[in-house]
């Protein structure tokens, strides 16, 4: 860690163009207080590019989709981990630094897609389907990771599924996923009806209604949105991917049809760019605060366990995935 710690006033130069300046004193003591605490814990704050800019640009060493997120925190040296995000991406970091303590700051910051799925579906999936390979989206429980042969993320996603060299794979919880990723491979995709909260309430209609309302405009979208709606943009991609297009194409004009809070992340590292802001609020990632990431540094709060049965064989579903 640093000798010399940043303070808040010096960061928010950062964030200056996504938060007004009458919002930035609400934040600034629980940044402050943040900083120093990951100091004389040995602290690391891992975050996801759906939390908002006070977290992601502010306080947080580790930002990215939840792909880059599990890579990186394997390397971390630090004692604890703290994980802004969602309950599912704790468990992860969990996986992947056993020895480690790793916080969520919030135990109601779930997901749907977690949600959708539990172990015994998988096991039943297994019966219908002897032989068929389960490829297992991050966005699960580990008891879901479990029983999978190997997670993915959309990010990855296509090349998991033509690693394993065979004619099908089960593919779940995103049936959206699932389908978008069957347009474009050979192998057959067995879905699961797993929707994302966020992503599924995105239509055709809202694309062609933005490129009425702003002429230009480039479309970006989450492959967590229905076929048809991907079938309208100009680009479909991870989290990952949509910052890497902007920042690639710069494009004059863009809208990124994902989770709010993407857009003010993204529109920090690309003031030429004009962001055009119709978005869906997720609200278990809104669930983490300055706020509770402080209390969880000052209390300990909330311990990530996860029995060690089910930690071996999840583990394993994850390390396959990286190794790829």
């Amino acid at each position: 860690m640093p000798t010399s710690l940043p303070t808040a006033a010096s960061l928010y130069d950062r964030v200056q163009r996504v938060i007004p300046p009458m919002e930035w004193p609400t934040f600034a003591s629980d940044i402050d207080a943040i900083l120093e605490l990951k100091r004389q814990r040995n602290a690391v704050i891992l975050a996801h590019n759906y939390q908002t800019p006070e977290i992601f640009h502010c306080v947080a060493d580790i930002v990215g989709d939840s792909l880059a997120l599990a890579r990186k925190a394997m390397s971390t040296e630090a004692d604890v981990i703290v994980l802004a995000g969602v309950h599912f991406m704790a468990e992860t970091a969990k996986l992947l630094n056993p020895k480690k303590t790793v916080l969520v700051p919030d135990l109601r910051a779930g997901c749907s897609l977690a949600d959708s799925i539990a172990a015994e579906d998988v096991r039943l999936l297994r019966q219908r389907y002897p032989g068929v390979p389960v490829v297992t989206y991050v966005n699960t429980s580990a008891e879901v990771k479990a029983e999978s042969d190997i997670c993915c993320t959309s990010g990855n996603a296509k090349a998991v599924v033509e690693s394993l060299g065979v004619p099908r794979v089960i593919m779940l919880p995103d049936e959206y996923l699932a389908l978008n990723i069957g347009t474009q491979t050979d192998v057959e995709i067995i879905a699961w009806k797993g929707h994302c909260e966020v992503h599924e309430r995105f239509t055709p209609a809202d694309i062609r209604e933005l490129r009425e309302s702003h002429p230009g405009v480039t479309v970006l979208v989450h492959p967590e949105c229905p076929p048809e709606v991907v079938a309208e943009a100009d680009f479909s991609g991870s989290t990952a991917a949509m910052s890497d297009y902007v920042g690639r194409r710069k494009p004059p004009r863009v809208v990124l049809m994902t989770e709010c809070s993407m857009s003010d992340n993204v529109a920090v590292e690309h003031p030429e760019v004009e962001f055009i802001r119709p978005c869906n609020l997720c609200p278990h990632m809104k669930r983490i605060t300055l706020a509770n990431i402080r209390i969880a540094l000052e209390q300990n709060r909330h311990v990530v366990t996860i029995e060690p049965e089910i930690a071996g064989r999840a583990r394993l579903a994850v390390e396959r995935m990286l190794a790829i």
